[in-house]
């Protein structure tokens, strides 16, 4: 297991990463309303998870349930996420590494960049499995590619790291590349 802890790699530019932090807090925000639903959870994640079979146009859902078209949920499921672990993975990741793709890219570039990564994951699990009826949600594609981005800026970045129960510093090319050849399995 390797959980990373922090990055040292100080921002040059922004100062503050305000869209990183917004972002976290928005996901946070809707879990907590999300779990605050109860029961009601299921059918709200049904009604703002992508469902491939209702975004190709296989499916509809009931109307009760269609609160947004379908393309929407592409964006609303990025927000949404299937457990409090799941939740902080990725809110995690995006801490450490978010701020120094943000002050590479600029505030409002980043944003864009995060939201059409989200939306290009989010089409990939469609074309994937175009008839699925089952919802995704999570920002894991978005934050897939905060990482493959944060991997091309800054790869002998190092982050210090957990190993099981040892505090190690890597470089990022080590810790992201194994990241990504654990999602790929």
């Amino acid at each position: 297991m390797l959980i990373p802890l922090k990055d040292e790699n100080p921002l040059r530019f922004i100062g503050f990463a305000y869209v990183t932090v917004a972002l976290i807090a928005a996901c946070v925000l809707t879990y907590v309303w999300q779990v605050s639903l109860g029961p009601a959870q299921e059918r709200m994640i049904l009604a703002l998870g992508a469902i491939p079979a209702v975004i190709t146009g296989e499916k509809a859902l009931p109307a009760a349930l269609a609160v947004v078209p379908a393309h929407v949920t592409l964006v609303t499921s990025m927000f949404l996420h299937g457990s409090w672990l799941h939740l902080g993975g990725n809110m995690l990741f995006l801490w450490i590494f978010g701020d120094n793709v943000e002050d590479a890219m600029g505030h409002v570039r980043f944003l864009i960049f995060y939201l059409v990564c989200g939306v290009a994951a989010a089409l990939a699990h469609v074309a994937a499995g175009p008839d699925s009826q089952i919802p995704t949600v999570g920002a894991s594609g978005a934050i897939s590619g905060v990482l493959g981005a944060y991997l091309v800026l800054h790869p002998r970045a190092q982050v210090l790291t957990l190993f099981f129960r040892f505090f190690i510093t890597l470089p990022a090319f080590v810790v992201l590349g194994l990241w990504f050849v654990l999602q790929a399995v």
